[in-house]
């Protein structure tokens, strides 16, 4: 596309829709629907100069005009619960569903590496030197030592509020560095698996397994399918620079972006519970069954919020995306 040749064709539209908004609370009935003509055509303007023939200058002014007459045409609208209520039961277990292709497997391999890892760890003495020396291992796998202190050396309420923190920012980074095909992401998760089988490890060749796992269990099933989640979101955000399909790279890197935005708020939500039962559960003087099962319906509520409400949201035709009255603009594109 000849860049000069569409702006001296196309100039006076812009200027005039320029005009009308300037104008706007003084406007006949036809000019109006000038008003909402001359919108429709800058944006379709738009998005071919993004696809075709981008210029940031020239980009920028029609961003600017096309949503100041995307606000007079729509008016202003404010979130409401409505909007709440839409996301947690539609938007958010969509766009988990409609990734589960990617993040099953994740979690799948990620915890064949985390065993084979503990494995590795748990029947190799001269492994676990390289790890400590023999007492500082004796202090962390011993009754009452640091693993079994980590969850109850500080109050339930700050300890919950900073797992929370943390695992969040470790599900954002995958959101987020996704983008870079995909390869912090497989960092990131390896740092998460090497950190568990470590663990996983050291326990066991102390014979005390099962403490380890009662300790873990409760808050790391719905905790560690968040992490897995996201990172298989990113993950699917990277190969999307690498193969965006029939569409351009532009528009299927802004739909998974909104889409990955609003799982980074989801995962959140799913954090805080885990981050609650890490806080509360896991310390408590609870037994281990009981414990063990709060983790485990914690984890089957979350699958079933996914798969029932999820994917009854994806036939009924939800994307996960934003709202189409919120996206920018685009033109159609042919397979």
């Amino acid at each position: 596309m000849d860049l000069d040749v569409f702006v001296a064709a196309h100039r006076a539209e812009w200027d005039r829709l320029d005009t009308l908004l300037k104008r706007q609370r003084h406007l006949t009935g036809a000019e109006v629907d000038e008003l909402v003509t001359l919108y429709q055509r800058t944006a379709t303007h738009l998005s071919l100069i993004q696809s075709s023939a981008p210029d940031p200058r020239l980009t920028g002014r029609l961003s600017q005009l096309v949503a100041r007459a995307r606000a007079t045409v729509t008016g202003a609208r404010r979130a409401s619960w409505r909007d709440v209520t839409r996301f947690l039961t539609h938007v958010f277990p969509a766009a988990v569903y409609k990734a589960r292709h990617w993040w099953v497997p994740t979690a799948l391999l990620s915890a064949a590496v985390a065993a084979l890892l503990g494995w590795w760890i748990g029947t190799h003495p001269e492994v676990r030197s390289t790890l400590a020396a023999p007492s500082e291992l004796r202090d962390l796998t011993r009754p009452g030592g640091q693993y079994e202190a980590y969850y109850s050396t500080h109050p339930a309420t700050s300890f919950a509020a900073q797992v929370w923190t943390n695992n969040a920012w470790a599900a954002a980074l995958c959101l987020i560095l996704g983008v870079f095909l995909g390869l912090p992401v497989l960092w990131i998760l390896f740092q998460n698996m090497l950190n568990l089988g470590i663990g996983f490890g050291l326990m066991s060749s102390a014979g005390r397994l099962d403490t380890f796992l009662g300790l873990v269990l409760p808050h790391g099933l719905l905790e560690l399918t968040a992490v897995f989640v996201a990172a298989g979101t990113g993950m699917r955000l990277g190969w999307t620079v690498i193969d965006p399909g029939i569409r351009t790279r532009r528009t299927a890197l802004a739909e998974e972006g909104r889409a990955a935005l609003g799982m980074a708020i989801g995962l959140a939500l799913v954090l805080f519970v885990s981050g609650a039962i890490e806080g509360f559960v896991t310390p408590s003087g609870l037994p281990t069954w009981a414990r063990l099962t709060i983790g485990i319906l914690a984890e089957l509520a979350f699958l079933a919020y996914v798969y029932v409400l999820g994917g009854r949201a994806v036939r009924a035709g939800e994307t996960g995306d934003v709202d189409a009255t919120e996206r920018s603009a685009t033109v159609p594109t042919a397979a």
